[in-house]
């Protein structure tokens, strides 16, 4: 007979570690992507992921993969609970880590704004043309603050003066990017917060049967 409540808990942790699987995808892209030239259609991307929590990302998806290794004991001991609330703190670990990383990304999505003004200002003119041509503006805040590129989308000062400054369409394309970003990493922690009711449901399980066994022995009907 099937052991459904095993089954649930197998589908859960299943998904537990790709969860873990897609962190380090996403990082191991992002990190390349930042390496890469930039380009017209990559270099608001790579500056932002420049300042997204990569190394913390692939750390995080070691300890999921390190924490369902834990499991797999607590599956073949079918009796076993020591095993099963060792994995279970882990997989606390693994979501309170998971949380950290989407909450500071969240939080770069509060200050976007002055975040990407600084960012502006370090990078060199190839770049800040570039994201003119990007998003088809001049300059940061307008065509004077900080000053414009001399570029295709702001060739003359007259051209860049009728046209907005970068702060806006820029912040606007930061916050939908990094808004995918967060969420799926919300969306992970919400992962283990099922996978945690599943494995304590088999914990609450295997207590049962061992008490139940446990009476069977006394009464004569089992065998230790």
């Amino acid at each position: 007979m099937v052991n459904r409540i095993l089954a649930t808990f197998l589908a859960a942790d299943g998904l537990f570690v790709l969860g873990g699987a897609l962190i380090l995808a996403v990082a191991l892209i992002s990190k390349s992507q930042i390496g890469a030239e930039a380009t017209l259609d990559n270099v608001a991307n790579i500056l932002l992921l420049s300042h997204c929590p990569i190394t913390p990302a692939i750390v995080n998806a070691g300890y999921v993969f390190f924490t369902f290794i834990l499991s797999l004991p607590a599956i073949l001991l079918r009796t076993d609970r020591v095993w099963l609330k060792i994995h279970g703190w882990f997989v606390v670990g693994c979501g309170i880590f998971t949380l950290c990383l989407g909450l500071s990304i969240w939080f770069e999505t509060l200050t976007t704004r002055s975040t990407l003004g600084v960012m502006w200002g370090e990078q060199p003119a190839q770049v800040q043309s570039l994201l003119q041509q990007r998003f088809d503006c001049c300059g940061y805040l307008n065509s004077t603050s900080p000053p414009f590129q001399v570029d295709s989308a702001c060739p003359t000062p007259l051209v860049a003066a009728q046209k907005a400054g970068c702060v806006g369409p820029f912040s606007d394309y930061a916050n939908h990017y990094l808004d995918v970003i967060f969420t799926a990493d919300f969306g992970i922690v919400a992962i283990d917060a099922i996978f945690l009711l599943c494995l304590a449901i088999v914990l609450k399980d295997r207590k049962e049967r061992e008490r139940y066994r446990q009476i069977d022995i006394k009464n004569g009907f089992g065998t230790i």
